[in-house]
Formats: C-alpha cells, sequence, structure tokens
C-alpha cells in the first residue's frame, strides 16, 4: 500500500506511463521539428490522459482526491511554463536545431521520472517527521517562491543567459572530453578512438539541472495542495508527460503568454497562504474550492495575455547560431 493507493494502482499509473512515453517515441522517430499542429494534437492527449485518471481517482477514492489530483496537475503544468522558459533559452544558448529539441526533452523528461520520485519520497518522508511544522516551512516557502518570482517579473535587462558556461556543463567536463561540434542527434561520438560528449549532450545535462532546481519550487508547492504521495507523485508526473509538447507550443506563442506568469505568482500566494492558515487551524479550504480559485487564476492569466498580448521581439543571437562554424551537421 501507499498511503490509500494499492501496489496494483501503483503498477497501473507506471504502465500507463511507460505505454504512453513507447507511443511518443515512436511517433517522432525521425530528427525532423514538431509542427505547432502535431504540437497541440499531443498536448490534448496528455491533458486528456491526465483528466482520465483523475476519473479514475474520482471514481475509486472519491472526488475529492480527484480534485486535489487536478489541483496539483494545474499547479505544476502552470509552474512548468516558467521552467519552459529556461529550457529555450538553454537551447538558444547551444544552437539547437527544432529538430533535435524533441530528442533532448524526451530523454530529459526521463531522466525526471527519476528525479521527482527522489524528491516527493523526501518532501513526504519530511511531512511524517516533522508534521505540521514541516507543513507551515513549506507554505512560508512556497510564498518566497512567489516573492522571488515577483521580484523578477520585469526585471529582464534584455541579455540572455550563456548556457554554454552553465556551472553543470563544466562540471561534465571534467568527466568527459568534449567535441566542439555536433554530430546529428548524438549524444556521443568517438574521436580516435576515445568518446567524447557533444553539445547535445551538455544541453541535456543543462535540461536536467534546471529541473533539478524548478523541483525545489515545485514539489513543495505541491505537497502544500495535498501530502498523499500518490496523488503528488502521479500529478507531478502527468504534468511533465505533456511538457514536450507544451514546449513547442509555447514557442510558437510565447507573447500570447506574457502575463501567465502573474498569474502563478498569484496560484503561490493563494496555496503558500492556505497551507499556513489550514496548519494554524483558522479554516480548512476544500479541495473543490482550490481546484477552483488555481484554475479561474490560471483562466485569468491566459486571457490576459491574449488580449493584452507583448509586441514582437527583435531577433537576438540569430548570427551565433547560423554561422559556418555553429556545427550542427554531421
Amino acid at each position: 500500500m501507499i498511503g490509500d493507493y494499492s501496489l496494483f494502482e501503483a503498477g497501473l499509473f507506471m504502465g500507463i506511463v511507460a505505454l504512453s512515453l513507447w507511443t511518443d517515441l515512436k511517433a517522432h522517430t525521425r530528427d525532423e521539428a514538431v509542427s505547432v499542429r502535431s504540437a497541440a494534437l499531443w498536448s490534448g492527449f496528455w491533458i486528456l490522459l491526465a483528466f482520465a485518471f483523475s476519473g479514475y481517482v474520482g471514481a475509486t477514492h472519491g472526488w475529492g482526491d480527484a480534485s486535489l489530483f487536478l489541483t496539483g496537475y494545474i499547479l505544476e503544468k502552470s509552474l512548468s511554463v516558467d521552467n519552459l522558459f529556461v529550457i529555450m533559452a538553454i537551447f538558444s544558448s547551444f544552437c539547437i536545431k527544432d529538430a533535435f529539441q524533441h530528442r533532448v526533452l524526451y530523454y530529459g523528461i526521463l531522466g525526471a521520472l527519476a528525479l521527482r520520485l527522489v524528491f516527493v519520497a523526501a518532501g513526504s518522508t519530511l511531512v511524517m517527521i516533522g508534521g505540521k511544522y514541516v507543513l507551515g516551512f513549506f507554505g512560508l516557502f512556497v510564498l518566497w517562491s512567489a516573492y522571488k518570482m515577483w521580484k523578477e517579473t520585469g526585471g529582464d535587462d534584455g541579455e540572455i543567459e550563456d548556457y554554454t558556461d552553465h556551472f553543470s556543463v563544466r562540471w561534465t567536463k571534467k568527466f568527459f572530453p568534449v567535441h566542439p561540434f555536433m554530430k546529428g542527434h548524438d549524444f556521443f561520438t568517438r574521436e580516435n578512438g576515445r568518446l567524447h560528449a557533444t553539445p547535445l549532450f551538455l544541453c541535456l545535462v543543462c535540461v536536467e539541472i534546471a529541473d533539478v532546481m524548478f523541483a525545489f519550487d515545485s514539489v513543495p508547492a505541491v505537497i502544500a495542495v495535498t501530502q498523499k504521495p500518490f496523488l503528488v507523485y502521479t500529478s507531478n508526473i502527468f504534468a511533465i508527460l505533456g511538457l514536450r509538447s507544451l514546449y513547442f507550443l509555447l514557442a510558437a506563442a510565447k507573447r500570447y503568454l506574457c502575463h501567465l506568469e502573474k498569474a502563478v505568482i498569484g496560484i503561490l500566494v493563494f496555496i503558500g497562504l492556505k497551507m499556513l492558515v489550514d496548519v494554524a487551524g483558522i479554516v480548512h479550504i476544500s479541495p473543490q474550492v482550490s481546484l477552483t480559485v488555481v484554475s479561474t487564476l490560471l483562466a485569468f492569466g491566459i486571457i490576459g495575455s491574449y488580449m493584452f498580448p507583448e509586441p514582437l521581439p527583435a531577433a537576438e543571437h540569430a548570427d551565433r547560431c547560423t554561422t559556418p562554424d555553429s556545427g550542427q551537421g554531421d
């Protein structure tokens, strides 16, 4: 048993994840850019899969648990948008072609499956040991995350961080010699009989580290919604599964999501305050109310971004990624 959930249900969940990932891999065997239409269809598939799973949870464990799952899912999905913008910057730094981005994201998701399990297990164990004190700390931490995001909003000076000199890249270079150019979609290549990492592998390392940093904010936020480890992990993973297709949609419609970050800040403030008043015994906010508030704030962010989009940005760093020495070829 995993709390209120059986090992059979855990196995069912893992089976769904494995089958879905296998289907996704078979559908994207060629190195080609993911079209907006394909990304939209796959996004719809992942969202329907998550809602179908919530229906199973509701039918077998009550609609309160289903509401907790959906709240965690929507929260994780909303928070991940900021992480996807970081991934866009990583791809830009390494000049990764659109045709190879899905491969990096796919293997990045595989790493995230294991890493999130570690984070959820650690967070749930802390809650079991520390009880309300840990939950109160998580509530304050979520509010701090909202404050930090608010401070960063509008603070962009126009410069994009160069991830080719990221600490994770420097660390990786201590273990692998690095080939200066891309070798198709390969993460490694052999030169003079010696294994070399390619820039695509360095990009993958950066994406994995970005997800680890993101998990420090997102996992406590979802635990603030529900302390049931099964719901925390499954809502996280279902949200992560759809990140690849969501990434390509965001890349195409970035200017129409310019106010989404403000909605995410509002969601974090609500979740943090909800946890604090619940721990203090002031008031208990039901899962259904939490789901309604989170969904409403997210909808306001999307609608507001569509009504008041950002102006089209000027092309940046195009010269660096289109030079003959960019190394995108084999």
